[in-house]
Order: C-alpha cells, then structure tokens, then sequence
C-alpha cells in the first residue's frame, strides 16, 4: 500500500483495537470492521471509510495523475489512555 494511506490505517487500527468491540466483547479486529460496523464509535466508521477512500483513490487514474489527496493531508496522533486527574482547583484558606 502506499504511503499516503498508512496514516490512516494506523488510525483505524488503533480506534477499533480500544472500540468495546475487541475490549470487552472479545472479538477480532477483522471481525469487528467485518460484521459489526454499527456498533464501532463514529470515528471508527469515519476512518473506514476514509480508509476505504484512500485506497479507492489509488485505483483511479484521475487521482493518480493529481496525487491522491483523503490521505496524504492525515496526521495520525494515537489515543493517550485518560487518566483521572486531580481535582486542580485550589481550595481557599
């Protein structure tokens, strides 16, 4: 695959590997993206089809010859685990 389109299967790997999908109901990666697209957060489906886009834009020659633009302007930053914070509001004296 080219390199105009990791990006955003980088990102699409990372979204359905934390979804509730793999986590807590078990299953596969593939089977996710597969079988139970409905129940992957919007973003998830959202990067799919960007996904599905980019490589589409590959195959057509119109694309080619202007270069393909879904995923070369994709920045991918992987999702940092939340931690609960402290309370940072300072009490008065």
């Amino acid at each position: 695959m080219a390199s105009s389109c990791q990006a955003l299967l980088a990102a699409l790997k990372d979204c359905v590997l934390n979804s509730e999908c793999v986590t807590k109901q078990g299953n596969l990666p593939s089977t996710c993206l597969r079988d139970h697209v409905d129940e992957l957060p919007e973003s998830c489906q959202s990067l799919r089809k960007a996904t599905f886009e980019c490589k589409r834009g590959m195959l057509d020659m119109r694309k080619r010859f202007r270069g393909n633009i879904v995923g070369s302007r994709f920045q991918f930053e992987p999702e940092k685990p939340t931690a609960s914070a402290p309370d940072t509001q300072s009490k008065p004296s």
